[in-house]
């Protein structure tokens, strides 16, 4: 795994990783998420945004110090297998393509039906199909151009996003009613194992954002400084969102299923809030698919030069320095699973394969050289938030692992 034969440029700096980070962490999940999270906990929902907080703290801990120490583009994959030999880093590096790719895949859905919701004559099976199309294609192509642009633009993206995120938690403050947030009652603690499993997907990204690591320069400086600034900063910002929706809607912020955030917003501020609301998901939505079709496409690269894909989608263009073939395959399959799939479908695979890979992580950190206590601890919530987990969602993960065992044997047979 510590091959030291990169071609690639290192160019991505802390600031640049950070915006990366919160770019594909403030998706699409946290704009239909807060809706789910109330039905569940009502008034306590903040509860599984502070687990979801910590046992993200716990996990990226580990990711980092595992990050100080292997280097090589693939992230948690390249970690994982320094740690544990080539089968489980495969492992982990197919669990690691299918979070990227389904929850890729998963936001497209969500950006489709916002992009409608604005723009009515954009709704409807051809229009939705369209949309995803000329998303992936424009992504596509600028990050065809080179990791350098890419970054750049996922810089931009990210700081036009989040301006409506912060004007709804902040100025919606002012119109939060206190008996909104009165808790009544303290929810089982299944419960908020269950509503917290579902609300990852609303913390998932540091590990995408982080694989291409052999771009990064000085990685041992950049990777944990990164990851402390962008979880801080999501973690408020999360939390600030849901007083707000719960505190303006009260018990109705439970079946604004479609676009509570904007519902609150409208609420709150006025329609002009609730039309900027969803001009700022679909521009969230749009950088994310930006931000994943930077990293996604390198775990396929990854996976190709250590042999267990074909040769072809480890080639780097001499011109700009990027795995093109890895990225136009890797978008081609999102951008079917997008028009063939549901969101809620999709959330789920993509959420198993986020908390498996991550404890795969917390082992490797205390194989290399971490001291046990943060990564004994990240084990434990997340076999605690893997006790939500319905019968049918395990079989189907058993099942995935399975068929990635097989590959492996394949590909590893004179």
């Amino acid at each position: 795994m510590n091959s030291p034969r990169e071609s690639l440029t290192r160019a991505i700096g802390t600031f640049g990783l950070a915006a990366g980070i919160i770019n594909i962490t403030i998706g699409g999940g946290i704009f239909r998420l807060p809706a789910l999270v109330a039905a569940s906990l009502g008034a306590a929902a903040p509860i599984a945004y502070v687990v979801c907080a910590v046992a993200m703290g716990l996990i990226v801990i580990c990711i980092a110090n595992a990050g100080k120490r292997v280097t090589l583009t693939g992230g948690p994959y390249a970690y994982v297998g320094a740690a544990f030999g080539p089968y489980v880093g495969f492992l982990s590096g197919v669990l690691l393509w299918m979070l990227g790719t389904f929850a890729t895949a998963a936001v497209s859905t969500v950006f489709a039906s916002s992009i409608a919701q604005l723009v009515p004559a954009l709704s409807g099976r051809l229009a939705t199909t369209a949309v995803l199309m000329v998303a992936f294609v424009f992504w596509s192509l600028i990050n065809l151009r080179g990791v350098t642009l890419g970054v750049q633009l996922n810089t931009i993206a990210t700081v036009a996003k989040l301006f409506p995120l912060i004007l709804i938690a902040s100025a919606g403050m002012f119109f939060v009613r206190g008996e909104n947030l009165v808790v009544t009652a303290m929810p089982a603690a299944a419960d908020v194992a269950r509503t917290s499993l579902i609300l990852i997907f609303a913390f998932a990204g540091i590990e995408s954002a982080l694989i291409p690591s052999g771009e990064v320069r000085d990685s041992e400086r950049t990777v944990p400084r990164a990851i402390a600034l962008a979880m801080l900063g999501i973690t408020a910002l999360y939390i600030a969102l849901q007083v707000v929706a719960q505190g303006v809607l009260g018990d109705t912020l439970a079946q604004s299923t479609v676009s509570p955030l904007a519902d609150a917003a409208g609420a709150s501020l006025g329609p002009w809030a609730s039309s900027l609301l969803l001009a700022g998901a679909s521009i969230s939505m749009f950088g994310y698919l930006g931000g994943m079709t930077l990293s996604i496409p390198r775990i396929v690269y990854a996976l190709a030069r250590d042999g267990f894909l074909p040769r072809g989608l480890a080639m780097v263009d001499a011109a700009h320095r990027v795995p093109q073939a890895a990225i136009v395959a890797q978008a081609i399959l999102t951008l079917a699973l997008a028009i063939t799939g549901t969101f809620e479908k999709l959330a789920i695979l993509a959420n198993v394969s986020a908390l498996a890979l991550y404890f795969g992580c917390a082992a490797a950190a205390w194989k290399v050289g971490q001291s046990p206590i943060v990564p004994v601890l990240a084990c434990g919530v997340i076999v605690w938030l893997l006790t939500g987990l319905t019968t049918g969602e395990w079989l189907a993960f058993g099942a995935c692992l399975l068929v990635a065992s097989i590959v492996y044997l394949g590909a590893r047979r004179p």
